[in-house]
């Protein structure tokens, strides 16, 4: 079996990310990351017809979500 550690696929150049990607950086399904963005929760922008995550927006969210947590 060919693995490959996901710090080696992870490319730190990208700006914008596909919201496949994001999912996959955050370790959530597609359909859930589809529903933050939905939401507004994860934030993303239009690029014409597609939909484009900033490439710091994950960790935004998850900083997001700390902070929630540690409040309640």
């Amino acid at each position: 079996m060919d693995t490959v550690p996901l710090a080696d696929t992870i490319d730190t150049t990208l700006v914008l990310l596909t919201v496949e990607e994001a999912a996959r950086r955050l370790r959530i399904g597609r359909t859930t990351c589809y529903q933050l963005v939905r939401s507004g929760e994860l934030e993303s922008i239009p690029v014409g017809r597609l939909r484009r995550i900033p490439a710091d927006a994950p960790a935004e969210y998850v900083a997001r979500r700390r902070t929630q947590q540690r409040a309640a």
